[in-house]
């Protein structure tokens, strides 16, 4: 993380701890490209802080789909309470206690930058704003999500649910060749939207750095993504992730 500091004249300290100390409502942004990390690092600090996270996913908000748009699972958020994308989210933050600290986490960055520039929230004037870039380079972040959307395939029957009837019967008449000629195709078109999808969240991050002057602590975790052991993934994680986040 680089000692930017959230507002001019801080000096070089935790971008996290020396924030708590205003008087103001404190809400942290986890932003990156999808599949980086961005719902870990925001359990982690939700348990540190005792606090709840908003999600900024627009995809996450519909009932189903819980594979593929890779939501957080019920074990996965440690009994950290979760809210979703919804108007109530946006004026929830106005009704927390003085020096509250709230997390908004997920990949729709569009409304992140609505939430933040809209002069109807006037959320710049009323809260104090951390903004926390977790990323990795595009040529390690890929071949991860490759086999993601491979594992994602595999969840057919959750898919399944979001088809009409009429509709899947005209595949279950082709013949068996022509299934995984199709297959294959929609599964080669996903990966490439996906990383395409990559590159827009990143150049839109970047947008925000340079552009509209965010404050953006840039987190590097490319050394948990080599590690191919758990262990040695969790230990990268907590020193090159976890800790640079709260400690600047």
């Amino acid at each position: 993380m680089s000692g930017r500091n959230w507002h001019h004249g801080h000096q070089r300290r935790s971008a996290l701890h020396g924030h708590l100390e205003h008087q103001k409502n404190k809400v942290v942004f986890i932003m990156g490209a999808t599949g980086m990390g961005k719902s870990h690092l925001s359990i982690d600090l939700a348990t540190h802080f005792s606090t709840e996270i908003i999600n900024f996913d627009k995809r996450q908000v519909y009932k189903g789909l819980d594979i593929v748009t890779n939501k957080i699972t019920d074990s996965e958020k440690e009994g950290v309470p979760h809210y979703l994308l919804e108007k109530k989210c946006i004026l929830l933050f106005r009704y927390c206690g003085v020096g509250y600290v709230s997390i908004v986490v997920g990949g729709s960055n569009s409304y992140i930058d609505k939430l933040v520039e809209d002069p109807m929230f006037a959320f710049k004037s009323n809260y104090d704003s951390c903004f926390i870039w977790i990323d990795i380079d595009v040529s390690t972040l890929d071949p991860f999500l490759l086999k993601r959307i491979d594992y994602m395939v595999q969840t057919v029957d959750e898919v399944r649910e979001i088809f009409s009837p009429e509709e899947e019967n005209k595949f279950d008449t082709c013949e068996e060749s022509t299934k995984k000629i199709l297959l294959e195709s929609a599964i080669e078109e996903i990966k490439v939207s996906t990383c395409n999808l990559v590159c827009r969240q990143l150049e839109k991050i970047r947008r925000f750095m340079n552009e509209k002057m965010w404050p953006l602590y840039h987190i590097d975790a490319i050394n948990v993504f080599k590690e191919n052991k758990k262990e040695g993934a969790d230990d990268k994680w907590k020193h090159n992730v976890l800790k640079p986040t709260l400690i600047s």
